[in-house]
């Protein structure tokens, strides 16, 4: 206790008046607090006293008090009683001071502090669940002997919500930060708080792959993915290029047994398809989404502690058809498939020529165009001429003696 604290008795109280001092934390002068039978008696100091109406004296026959306690949100309330002496009685169905919290009963006491019963308070402490506690004191129209009634104290306790984290809604994803009356949060580097004050969430909607293959996960995967995200992953590619998506085993979103995907999911947009929502713990697998651009969004609500997910993708070209070499021929390289960009050079057997559009050269190349179409036909080989080829060799041979 800060300092000292003097409770002062009220001597000339009308019976039936129940008394109860308080202090507030740093004032000096003590607040008496008086409350007609019956009636109730609000509290709202950080910490104070209470008892029963005459204490030390004599409780009166027929009395009935209660004390409504209440402190700021973020502190708990700690009572305890100093003194006790009420009437015994089974289950104290006779005199009685009841302690409860937001409708439930926490205890009841009644009995002597000299006897062995379990109904004494003793030295126990109740703590309030929250920030409200209510007192209530009763005594019936008979009392065989003297009873001179109880003694409490309160005090308002600072809650350690970052220790206490037993609510989910309540809890921060990260870090927690107590003060006294409340807590704040705060992220790792990387997130961002939410506007609910506790969740992290990640800025994940920047990100796009222009790569013909690649791997992208949920943020943090293997471990629990962020809440209250989300995230938009974009894949370019030329057209031309189709993309196939493969979902690693490991899969686990949040979902539902009756509807489907209601809180986290992933969804694929390609072209005018679309595929999902996804989620569960079962793999997607390998997605063909005939497109060349897609987009892939990852959405997760405020909880949940699941691992997430994690795809690699892959560019697959428009096919071409298969191409045959020509007579007296080479076609390099030489495949049963052909797909958008890939390159095949046409070439002649020793004493043969590559003719096209009646051109003679040593070789030639033709592509796999973005619609599955060659840029050219394969051109032929055709034999050399060998006399016309000595008229130009002696041709060049005579240019350069003249010159």
């Amino acid at each position: 206790m800060r300092g000292s604290q003097r409770v002062q008795r009220v001597a000339h109280l009308k019976t039936g008046d129940a008394v109860a001092t308080s202090k507030m934390m740093g004032v000096l002068p003590v607040l008496l607090l008086g409350v007609a039978l019956g009636q109730a008696v609000l509290l709202t100091d950080m910490y104070g006293t209470l008892h029963s109406p005459n204490f030390p004296e004599s409780y009166p026959k027929e009395a009935e008090a209660t004390w409504n306690i209440s402190v700021p949100s973020g502190f708990q309330i700690k009572l305890y009683f100093i003194h006790f002496d009420l009437e015994p009685s089974y289950l104290c169905e006779y005199d009685f001071v009841k302690v409860d919290a937001e409708q439930e009963v926490l205890a009841t006491f009644c009995g002597r502090e000299d006897t062995d019963t379990e109904q004494v308070p003793g030295d126990q402490v109740i703590m309030s669940p929250r920030n409200v506690l209510s007192v209530t004191f009763r005594s019936d129209f008979s009392n065989e002997e003297r009873f001179s009634g109880f003694e409490a104290h309160y005090s308002a306790v600072d809650v350690d919500e970052c220790r206490d984290r037993n609510d989910e809604d309540l809890a921060c994803d990260h870090y927690c930060h107590n003060y006294i009356g409340g807590y704040y949060c705060s992220c790792r580097y990387g997130y961002l708080l939410h506007s609910d004050n506790r969740t992290c969430r990640v800025e994940c909607s920047d990100s796009v792959f222009t790569e013909r293959t690649g791997v992208l996960t949920s943020s943090d995967f293997p471990s629990p993915y962020p809440k209250s995200s989300d995230c938009l992953y974009r894949i370019e590619l030329e057209e031309g290029f189709l993309l196939d998506l493969e979902f690693d085993d490991t899969f686990d979103i949040e979902d539902h047994p009756e509807v489907t995907c209601p809180y986290d999911y992933i969804k694929i947009q390609a072209g005018e398809r679309e595929f999902g929502p996804l989620c569960g713990d079962r793999s997607p697998g390998r997605i063909h989404t005939g497109s060349n651009s897609i987009q892939i969004l990852f959405h997760s609500d405020n909880s949940g502690e699941n691992i997430g997910w994690r795809l690699s993708y892959t560019a697959v070209g428009s096919q071409c058809p298969v191409l045959q070499p020509p007579v007296d021929g080479q076609l390099e390289p030489l495949l049963p498939q052909y797909s958008f960009k890939d390159h095949v050079l046409v070439t002649c057997d020793e004493g043969y020529k590559v003719f096209k559009d009646d051109e003679e050269m040593e070789h030639y190349q033709i592509v796999c165009q973005k619609d599955g179409s060659w840029s050219s036909k394969v051109p032929t080989c055709k034999k050399m001429d060998l006399q016309k080829s000595r008229r130009s060799l002696s041709s060049i041979l005579t240019n350069q003696i003249l010159y």
